[in-house]
C-alpha cells in the first residue's frame, strides 16, 4: 500500500492531523496491517488501518456492520476502553471499498501487549475474564439480528456431513491410509454433534460469540497485566457460548503445541482449564443458562474434535484450505486433536467438578 492511499484512507475516516509515521504490523494471518501515526494539534495518536481479506469474508461489509453494532453496543454499556473503537466514514460506514479493495481504520490501544501462548496462571484467568465479560456484556444483544460471516462455522453436524463425503470421494487417495484415523473420527461423531443438536431443539440459546477465543485476541495492560479488551472481531456472530469456553480450552490447556507429532506430549492440563474456567464464569456473571453451564465441558470437547475433523477432511481432500509446512502436515494436526478430544473425554467428570468448584467460588464472594 502507498502513502497516498494511507493519507485518502484516513480523510474518508475522518482523522484529523498530521501523518508523521507509517509502519508495518507482522501479526494477523489474514488482513494486512498498518500502524499510522497521527499528530492531532500535539497530541499524538495512532490508527490501525486494515485491509479486509474478501477471499477470507466473502462480504466485508456484512462483517463490519457486525463489528460496529456490537462494539457499539458494548461502549454504550462500559464506555471507552472496553472494546475496540472503529471509525466511521461520513456515510456512517466501518468499510470502504478502493479500486475493488476493502479497507476500515480503528484506533490503536497504547500501553497494551498480547500472549501467544503463556504457563501464567493469572493471565490465563485474566483471558478467561476478558471473554466471560464479553458475553455479559452481550447477553442481551439480539444475536438473530447479526450475519453469519462463515456459514455453518461451527455446525459440528455439516462438519462431519463434510468429513464423510471427502472419505468417500477421497481426491487425494489417502483415505485408506488413514482408515483408524478415520475410524476413530466417526466412534466419537455422536458426542460431538450433541451442542448442535441441542442448539436446533431451543435447548441451547444463541448468543453473539466470538469464535476465536485464542489467547493472542486478548490486549493486556503492559503494566498491570489486566486485561483490556477482546480484539479480532471479524468472526462475531450467532453462536454457543460454550463453543467459545471450548475453543479458548483447545487452544490454552494443551500441553503441547497443535501440530505435536509425538502423541504421548499431548493432553488436557486441568490446572490451566480450572484457571481459564473460573475467569469466564467470573467474567459472565449471571448471564449463562443452567444448560449452558453443564455443558460448557462439552463444548471444549466438541470443538476440539471438530477442528481435528476439518484437519483430516482437507488431508483426505488433498491440502486444500489450511496452509501447511509439509505433506503430513494436517494428518499430525488431526491426530493431536484426536489425542487430546479423547483425554478430555477420559476427564470430562473431573472438567466439570472444576466447572461446579469455580462457580461455587464465585457465588461465595
Amino acid at each position: 500500500m502507498e502513502n497516498n492511499d494511507i493519507y485518502e484512507l484516513c480523510e474518508l475516516f475522518g482523522v484529523q492531523g498530521e501523518i508523521v509515521g507509517v509502519s508495518i504490523l507482522s501479526s494477523g494471518h489474514i488482513n494486512s496491517t498498518f500502524k499510522v501515526d497521527v499528530d492531532e494539534n500535539g497530541i499524538m495518536k495512532s490508527y490501525i488501518v486494515q485491509k479486509v481479506n474478501d477471499y477470507v469474508f466473502k462480504k466485508p461489509e456484512e462483517l463490519m456492520e457486525n463489528i460496529i453494532s456490537v462494539t457499539d453496543f458494548i461502549e454504550k454499556k462500559k464506555g471507552s476502553g472496553k472494546t475496540l473503537k472503529f471509525l466511521k466514514t461520513s456515510d456512517g460506514k466501518g468499510v470502504t471499498n478502493i479500486d475493488g479493495e476493502y479497507f476500515r481504520i480503528y484506533e490503536f490501544v497504547q500501553n497494551t501487549e498480547t500472549y501467544d501462548i503463556t504457563e501464567n496462571p493469572k493471565i490465563i484467568y485474566e483471558t478467561g475474564l476478558a471473554f466471560g465479560e464479553f458475553q455479559q456484556l452481550l447477553s442481551d444483544y439480539p444475536a438473530s439480528t447479526l450475519y453469519e460471516t462463515i456459514p455453518n462455522f461451527h455446525n459440528t453436524i455439516n462438519r462431519f456431513e463434510n468429513f464423510e463425503t471427502a472419505v468417500e470421494n477421497n481426491f487425494s487417495g489417502r483415505a485408506e491410509s488413514v482408515a483408524q484415523t478415520i475410524v476413530d473420527y466417526l466412534t466419537i461423531k455422536d458426542t460431538a454433534v450433541k451442542m448442535t443438536q441441542m442448539s436446533q431443539a431451543g435447548v441451547l440459546p444463541q448468543r453473539v460469540t466470538h469464535n476465536d477465543t485464542k489467547c493472542n485476541n486478548v490486549l493486556f495492560d503492559t503494566n498491570t497485566k489486566k486485561h483490556t479488551c477482546v480484539i479480532d472481531l471479524d468472526t462475531v456472530m450467532p453462536g454457543l457460548a460454550g463453543f467459545d469456553f471450548g475453543d479458548a480450552i483447545r487452544f490454552i490447556a494443551n500441553t503441547a503445541t497443535e501440530d505435536e507429532k509425538d502423541l504421548s506430549k499431548v493432553m488436557l492440563d486441568l490446572g490451566k482449564f480450572e484457571a481459564f474456567t473460573k475467569g469466564f464464569l467470573d467474567g459472565c456473571g449471571e448471564s449463562l443458562t443452567k444448560e449452558e453451564i453443564e455443558t460448557l465441558s462439552l463444548g471444549a470437547i466438541t470443538i476440539t474434535i471438530e477442528c481435528g475433523v476439518r484437519f483430516l477432511t482437507d488431508y483426505i481432500d488433498g491440502d486444500r484450505y489450511f496452509k501447511i509446512n509439509y505433506p503430513e502436515h494436517n494428518l499430525d494436526r488431526a491426530l493431536c486433536q484426536l489425542k487430546l478430544a479423547q483425554d478430555m473425554i477420559a476427564k470430562q467428570d473431573e472438567m466439570q467438578t472444576i466447572v461446579q468448584k469455580c462457580l461455587t467460588k464465585k457465588e461465595l464472594q
